[in-house]
């Protein structure tokens, strides 16, 4: 049983006010005009995120604006596989829409380097300004802006997390993609972290589907005390898997995102990403009115979110403590 608030979300889009009254003639000249489009830029996949997309939609709906009514809508999906960003990218530039939304530093990266004239909204990403894709977050001039999912000491308060559940734990693998530059960031602040707890961390770099075999095969070699996944997409998009293989090998985990303890995984700790995507929408409703992205600071999280699995909790011999249990938004049972 899972006890949460659920949330709506959505994605990609274009929008004009419509009136409240028209002429038959009236409204056959409103269809002859062309809806502005914005193109969402996935690097994941739309049934893989479901609740992402009903975000952002209902973030549109609150602000005036109605799929196939005022706004149009172009997707395109990486489906994990961020070397497919660039053409995708291409094929929204080339449709001539007239704003990108982004999920994710790569996808962002992307659209970056693609145009340097369509305004760019960041549903989330990491450290936007170490990436280099903005200035600074209170004005990140050029043509783009949005929310990012990063605050200071994330990671430690995952591996705290982990240690308050687990008080022996003394060695911790580290699962991060390093083709995606945020985690390269992410990593140098997770080892200060873990010096500061007195925690060795290992870390295990998974870059693409071929490179699970391997991956797992090391962090089997290492056999550490515990799990330390980084937020990135394409670990994301292969959850499943990644769940699967940390509960057969018994591997006590803490996960950047909420969707691994819904199929299996132990607990996660981070921003609420429903949130981010449902404020995206208000960024996109500013631009599309006039306002330049570079002039709009861009906004961190104010909602975080600990969920843990009881289930997977018995099935690992755990006794999640009163401390930690208490402070759960969600509990799955």
């Amino acid at each position: 049983m899972i006890s949460r608030r659920r949330f709506t979300t959505g994605l990609v889009i274009a929008l004009t006010p419509l009136g409240s009254t028209a002429s038959a003639q009236e409204y056959k000249a409103q269809q002859r005009v062309r809806l502005p489009r914005i193109g969402y830029l996935g690097a994941s996949s739309a049934s893989l995120e479901p609740e992402l997309v009903k975000a952002f939609q209902k973030g549109l709906r609150d602000l005036g604006y109605v799929e196939g009514q005022n706004i149009a809508i172009e997707y395109r999906w990486a489906e994990g596989n961020y070397h497919r960003l660039p053409d995708l990218v291409a094929e929204l530039v080339r449709l001539k829409v007239d704003l990108i939304l982004t999920a994710g530093t790569p996808g962002a990266l992307a659209a970056k380097r693609a145009t340097q004239t369509i305004p760019i909204v960041m549903a989330v990403t990491g450290d936007a300004v170490g990436a280099g894709l903005v200035s600074s977050l209170a004005r990140p001039g050029g043509n783009l802006t949005g929310l990012t999912a990063m605050v200071p000491d994330l990671e430690g308060k995952r591996l705290e997390l982990l240690r308050e559940v687990f008080p022996t734990l003394t060695t911790v693998a580290v699962l991060l993609n390093t083709a995606n530059p945020y985690n390269t960031i992410v990593w140098e602040q997770t080892q200060v972290s873990a010096r500061a707890l007195g925690v060795k961390v290992q870390p295990v770099d998974l870059r693409g589907p071929e490179e699970f075999k391997d991956a797992f095969a090391k962090l089997v070699r290492q056999r550490p005390d515990g799990l330390v996944m980084l937020a990135d997409r394409f670990l994301l998009a292969h959850r499943t898997q990644i769940v699967d293989f940390v509960a057969k090998n018994r591997l006590p985990a803490i996960y950047p995102y909420r969707d691994f303890v819904v199929v299996g995984g132990l607990m996660s700790y981070s921003p609420n990403y429903e949130d981010l995507f449902l404020r995206s929408a208000t960024f996109v409703d500013k631009i599309l009115k006039g306002a330049k992205p570079g002039d709009l600071p861009i906004e961190q999280p104010t909602k975080f979110e600990l969920v843990i699995n009881l289930k997977t909790a018995k099935a690992l011999g755990i006794t999640i403590p009163p401390s930690v249990l208490g402070r759960a938004d969600q509990v799955i049972q």
